[in-house]
């Protein structure tokens, strides 16, 4: 295991696309982790200093002040727990519930399997970012309901990967073999079919977070995330609105910084891939 991962890490830095998005997304959890020591107005999340609104980027305020006089760079170093906070719960939960339904649906052949696939291709058959505004919408903003909404919303590309993988893989002779030999369901789906699609699920997952950032954004911009004082990068860039383009750096800030995040998932999903998938290598030569 520690073999594997050790050849994991020295192909992603091997892959300068791939070492790119790892330094990005590094950065945004160290930001994130040390958010009350790297903020120099940390009291700026909860505390308004009107008189000092709308000041551009200087020595005091690196990013400039928003409408209500608060330190941008503050708020947007503890924006970044917001936006880690929901990617990684709503990711967790569509994985959680995704790659168990496309496990069952694409190992059995049943009436079963074709009503799990049939709801995942509902869900599908919306847009998700119409289908997660409807949800947000009925529920309210919070972080709570935009989590919720992303995760159910998501699920199903994970159930159709899981699903075409599994299909190919019960084709695969060593899974006919587990099965000539008596295996049970469950064992052959843990231990031989989940063990050799988990990259193509990797390489999914790493590449919905980014996904799902972007998505938490849009809900916040239209004022269906967190509410006020909410440091949400999404609602500041809606705050800016009004404010443009006099004040650019309200809304350049967050959305330099959702644009980074998002970039650096990309990256390494597609790092990821060329790694982990041995088609990828092969067509490219490697």
């Amino acid at each position: 295991m520690f073999e594997t991962v050790q050849f994991l890490i020295k192909k992603i830095f091997q892959d300068r696309t791939a070492a790119i998005g790892v330094f990005l997304i590094l950065g945004l959890i160290l930001v994130a982790i040390f958010a009350p020591i790297l903020a120099t107005h940390p009291a700026d999340i909860t505390e308004f200093h009107p008189p000092e609104r709308l000041q551009g980027p200087s020595s005091e305020h690196f990013f400039g002040t928003d409408r209500m006089g608060s330190d941008i760079y503050s708020r947007l170093l503890y924006g970044a727990r917001i936006t880690i906070a929901i990617a990684l719960i709503a990711i967790s939960v569509s994985v959680i519930i995704g790659v168990p339904i496309g496990l069952l649906a694409g190992y059995y052949r049943n009436w079963v399997s074709d009503a799990l696939m049939r709801v995942s291709d509902i869900f599908l058959a919306v847009p998700q970012i119409i289908l997660a505004i409807a949800i947000a919408q009925t529920l309210g903003p919070s972080i709570q309901n935009v989590i919720l909404a992303l995760s159910a919303t998501y699920w199903p590309f994970w159930t159709r990967l899981v699903y075409a993988e599994t299909r190919s893989a019960l084709n695969e002779p060593y899974v006919e073999a587990s099965i000539a030999l008596g295996a049970s369901p469950s064992r052959v789906m843990i231990l031989h079919v989940l063990p050799n699609i988990s990259s193509s699920i990797i390489v999914r997952t790493t590449i919905g977070m980014g996904g799902t950032i972007l998505t938490a954004a849009a809900l916040g911009f239209l004022g269906l995330g967190p509410p006020p004082p909410s440091p949400e990068w999404g609602r500041t860039i809606a705050e800016s609105r009004e404010f443009l383009p006099e004040a650019w750096w309200y809304a350049a800030a967050p959305g330099i910084a959702i644009f980074l995040v998002v970039m650096g998932f990309n990256l390494l999903g597609d790092g990821l891939r060329d790694i982990l998938d041995p088609r990828t290598r092969r067509s490219k030569g490697g």
